[in-house]
């Protein structure tokens, strides 16, 4: 049993039971996530718009400096971000610190950077609490040595970005990690000086924009209901940590790696 992250001021401390290696893991990610990139940029969808791409950017160079608070070497990690122009309502983060926006979520949500602050913040919650690995776990393994099987061999890289997707966007969350993220994601969001109220309001646009149908980033997430409820909750007790943090004071030196 391990503790992935310290508790936070949400006060998180469920230990988890981790089979997969994290080398197993992070070698599937990084292949995995460049393979999405290669795939992407043959169809000339990857990072079209640069104005969007700075501001998420942006936005990273913010919350990542404060995953520190929940494990010491998440600060260090090889941070990217990337943007796909697809209209899908997606986002996610890669272990590792591999994060992938969908044009989409930004541009059907209309998305503010606060609410763009508690997406991220949750997709980057799930890497933090080595989500990917625990449900991987679960399943024995067997998924990933498979995959950096095939990796290592060549595999077509459009073969392999399906693979990738399936092991890290199709492989469903729990509802208690889906929960976790949301903790630790508005904590996160709001000591980096993003307005904690933001998450909730992610979520009902959410709502408004599927009512008919759920999208891949929505199907294993607990209900609009509920969630709103418990991040509304959730973001009256951070207020303190987001006033502090709107406070003039020195920059935290960590920050992303320069990206092309």
């Amino acid at each position: 049993m391990v503790h992935t992250t310290r508790p936070g001021a949400v006060g998180l401390h469920r230990e988890q039971m981790m089979f997969a290696s994290v080398q197993d893991v992070e070698a599937l990610a990084s292949v995995g996530y460049d393979a999405l990139l290669a795939d992407a940029q043959k169809r000339k969808v990857l990072n079209r718009d640069k104005r969007r791409l700075k501001r998420l950017r942006r936005i990273a160079d913010r919350l990542v400096p404060h995953t520190g608070v929940f494990r010491d070497d998440a600060p260090g990690w090889n941070w990217q971000v990337n943007l796909i122009q697809e209209s899908k309502l997606n986002a996610s983060c890669m272990p590792g610190g591999r994060i992938i926006f969908y044009s989409g979520i930004i541009e059907r949500l209309r998305l503010t950077d606060d609410e763009i602050a508690a997406i991220m913040g949750h997709e980057i919650a799930h890497a933090l609490r080595e989500h990917a690995r625990e449900r991987i776990s679960q399943q024995q393994s067997a998924e990933v040595g498979a995959a950096v099987t095939r990796a290592v061999a060549g595999k077509q890289v459009a073969a392999l970005a399906t693979d990738i997707s399936r092991t890290f966007f199709l492989l469903p969350n729990s509802r208690l990690h889906e929960q976790e993220s949301d903790l630790l994601g508005i904590e996160l969001a709001a000591r980096a000086g993003f307005d904690p109220r933001a998450a909730a309001s992610v979520w009902k646009k959410m709502a408004s924009k599927t009512s008919s149908s759920t999208p891949e980033f929505l199907s294993t997430h607990p209900s609009h209901e509920s969630r709103i409820a418990d991040l509304t909750e959730q973001a009256v007790r951070l207020m303190p940590l987001y006033e502090d943090a709107r406070k003039p004071k020195p920059k935290p030196s960590a920050r992303l790696r320069k990206q092309t």
